[in-house]
């Protein structure tokens, strides 16, 4: 019994030696750069100087007024014609080979926006 328990904790002893290995320190690495002390030094100046896109403020502003490049009724009327369409919900995935069959296809000048 003794010997048996000597045998197993030899042998997992041994993969355990096996299995662990230590990775090498190589130092820290010399920074490299293409840009000069004063480039990075003047970029450094201009990005403290300039707007931070991501900080809370950045949204605090007034938006602009949008202006829509087509009539409000041309824009309503599509709309309605689109939900008004016969194929409106229709998903190919609900066919046999994902094809729609022709009876649910609309020709180019039926559909509203499209």
């Amino acid at each position: 019994m003794k010997t048996s328990k000597f045998i197993a904790a030899a042998a997992l002893s041994i993969l355990a030696a096996a299995g662990a290995h230590a990775e090498t320190y190589e130092g820290v690495h010399a920074p490299v750069s293409a840009n000069s002390r004063g480039e990075v030094q003047a970029q450094g100046v201009a990005a403290a100087r300039s707007d931070n896109l991501y900080g809370d403020a950045a949204s605090s502003r007034v938006a602009p007024a949008l202006t829509a490049s087509a009539d409000r009724s041309a824009v309503r009327s599509t709309a309605v014609a689109t939900a008004h369409s016969a194929n409106q919900n229709l998903k190919r995935e609900a066919f046999v080979n994902s094809i729609v069959p022709s009876q649910f296809k609309l020709d180019a000048t039926k559909q509203a926006g499209l």
